[in-house]
């Protein structure tokens, strides 16, 4: 009789320990509903979406607030783009300065081809005529057999390739190869003391031909 009291008791023992886990569990559970509802019926305790919210905030303001800082330094150092019409673009010379038409042909005499920024960037060549005035046209440095720049070679009145050898008269049509064709063309505009560059889309003069580079 008193072995099978001590097992009635240990199963007691068991059972008990058993309902203090659930009652544990029951109670963690409810802890957890109460402190949920209290989150959400009470405006001092932010919920996860408010604190997302404020966390957003606190992210634009210090953007806005650097990028606002940053501006006029960045500013500082990109001068100012002076564009053309008609998609064009004022020539510039080797320090990224609007070429001044009155200063330019100071220094540079008749039959002079010098480079100049052009459109989208490229090297172009700006050509004085024998009176001394600016040709209708640009002339694009790039060759075009493998994009070499083209330097003028004025002992030779021509354009000529260091790369592989191609040549191009002084309006740069192409002479000698084994570049395929010839130099593009940009028309080449004076207007208040300044050069434009725009997209030359007609026949090519030189050749009578559709323009290639169009």
């Amino acid at each position: 009789m008193k072995v099978k009291a001590d097992r009635n008791d240990c199963r007691c023992l068991h059972v008990t320990d058993s309902q203090l886990q659930l009652a544990n569990k029951r109670n963690l559970k409810t802890q957890r509903q109460v402190m949920a509802q209290t989150s959400a019926g009470n405006p001092d305790v932010p919920d996860m979406g408010r604190r997302q919210f404020m966390n957003l905030l606190t992210f634009g303001t210090v953007t806005g607030v650097a990028l606002g800082a940053l501006y006029p330094v960045v500013n500082y150092f990109i001068p100012p783009s002076s564009g053309a019409a008609g998609g064009g673009v004022t020539a510039k010379d080797a320090l990224g300065n609007d070429i001044v038409v009155s200063e330019y042909l100071v220094s540079h005499p008749a039959g002079d081809r010098s480079l100049a920024q052009g459109l989208k960037g490229d090297p172009t060549y700006i050509v004085v005529e024998k009176d001394s005035s600016f040709a209708e046209y640009g002339i694009n440095a790039v060759c075009t057999h493998l994009g070499c720049v083209v330097p003028w070679n004025a002992s030779e009145n021509k354009f000529i390739c260091p790369c592989h050898g191609s040549q191009y008269n002084s309006e740069g049509k192409v002479v000698r190869g084994p570049a395929p064709l010839s130099l593009a063309l940009a028309h080449a505009t004076v207007a208040d003391d300044k050069l434009a560059f725009t997209p030359w889309t007609e026949t090519d003069f030189r050749t009578g031909e559709a323009p290639w580079w169009s």
